[in-house]
């Protein structure tokens, strides 16, 4: 047979196309568009792969203790389907962010807190960013330093709401109103705006927490950035956009 002339096809993978690998927590709460977990979100194909016994609780509020192994595991699991990065469903895994980055082989990106000095050094001198979490009682210094944030970086939590924190990490109930889970955030950007005077951005920890940023950017007035402008971000890098033929 004639040779075409052509680059073979190259294989040695189980799926093509989806080069991101997205690890989840064990939850049953609704993942509603934008959401890290619904598909529909990403304006690409993506990999996901629950770990199972990863709680939001075990994770946000046991310090994810016994989990590195499960996340390893899990996350060479969509390796070895064809991703070929590889991030968290949680911002508290930035605790995790060394050894995974160092046992996996592959670009890892565990936490949307990763851009907090990428943010901060956009920033006109005299302002700083802040970050609103799922819990500032349970981000720990580890935590911060996993991700490469200043440890005095102003931090502001759900944790005293009526919907967002219970639902999602206490597992009060399987279904959420949207609403109030919208005001928990407002009302933590509020209270992060008036902590920081000086604030010039918000970086928003949790992955459950994009469907709320454009709210909380027209509260506040400055940007906003969350664990979707990061993975567009990291998406790029695996498969740049091609401008020349």
């Amino acid at each position: 047979m004639k040779n075409s002339g052509k680059k073979p096809a190259r294989g040695g993978k189980a799926i093509y196309g989806a080069p991101l690998g997205i690890l989840m927590l064990e939850a049953r709460f609704p993942r509603i568009m934008g959401d890290m977990g619904n598909g529909q979100t990403w304006p690409f194909p993506v990999l996901f792969k629950v770990v199972k016994g990863a709680s939001p609780e075990k994770v946000v509020v046991g310090g994810a203790r016994g989990l590195l192994d499960d996340f390893i595991e899990a996350a060479r699991e969509l390796i070895s389907l064809g991703a070929e990065g590889i991030t968290t469903n949680c911002g508290f895994l930035s605790i995790f962010q060394a050894e995974m980055a160092a046992a996996l082989g592959v670009p890892v990106a565990t936490s949307s807190l990763m851009q907090v000095p990428w943010v901060q050094a956009t920033l006109p001198p005299g302002q700083r960013v802040g970050i609103i979490t799922v819990n500032s009682k349970g981000l720990t210094e580890a935590h911060l330093k996993g991700a490469g944030v200043p440890l005095d970086t102003p931090i502001v939590g759900t944790e005293t709401g009526v919907e967002f924190f219970p639902v999602l990490i206490e597992a009060a109930r399987e279904d959420m109103d949207v609403e109030l889970a919208r005001q928990d955030i407002l009302d933590a950007a509020a209270e992060l705006k008036r902590r920081v005077p000086d604030l010039g951005a918000v970086v928003l920890e949790c992955t459950n927490m994009p469907p709320y940023a454009a709210d909380v950017q027209e509260l506040l007035g400055v940007p906003v950035y969350d664990i979707y402008s990061m993975i567009n971000w990291f998406q790029l890098g695996l498969r740049p956009r091609r401008f020349l033929d």
